[in-house]
């Protein structure tokens, strides 16, 4: 029987699909860039390029943050994809961008979105399922606040590949 054997990456973000769907964009928005003119490069491809780095950026900070932390960072990571909106938006109009390219451009942005939006809910769903088990302890369940706890750290096992 074949077992496959599964490597954790010692940063954990990097085993995030959402973290290489980002990475995935911002190379397809430098291969997009060949033809553009310096000044729509300036204007337009390199916010938009900032923008999808912003996204990664987000998701690997946030990851070694407490969950509510990572959700705010995962807020931020949405409102980068946002910021892609309309630099791909205005490379279209400035004709930095053919039809062809701000389609797949906004078809990827809305998957990212998707893919964060469910990360957040998962993450929020978690926590409060955690606080609901916190706050029906007895006075007896408390832990000891002598002993080091992990608790609160991000549990990201349910959102990698």
């Amino acid at each position: 029987m074949d077992s496959q054997v599964k490597t954790v990456s010692f940063f954990r973000f990097e085993d995030l699909r959402i973290y290489h769907k980002s990475l995935d964009y911002f190379n397809w928005i430098l291969q997009q860039s060949g033809s553009v003119s310096e000044r729509d490069f300036n204007l337009v491809i390199k916010p938009l390029a900032d923008a999808a780095a912003g996204v990664s950026r987000s998701i690997a900070e946030g990851s070694a943050r407490h969950k509510a932390q990572f959700v705010q960072f995962l807020k931020d990571a949405k409102s980068s994809v946002r910021s892609c909106v309309v630099y791909s938006t205005l490379a279209l109009k400035c004709g930095a961008f053919t039809q062809e390219q701000y389609d797949k451009s906004n078809e990827t942005l809305v998957e990212m979105t998707k893919m964060i939006g469910a990360m957040i809910v998962s993450l929020q769903r978690n926590a409060e399922r955690k606080h609901v088990e916190d706050s029906s302890k007895g006075l007896d369940d408390m832990p000891d606040f002598g002993e080091e706890s992990t608790e609160n750290e991000t549990d990201l096992s349910k959102l990698y590949f």
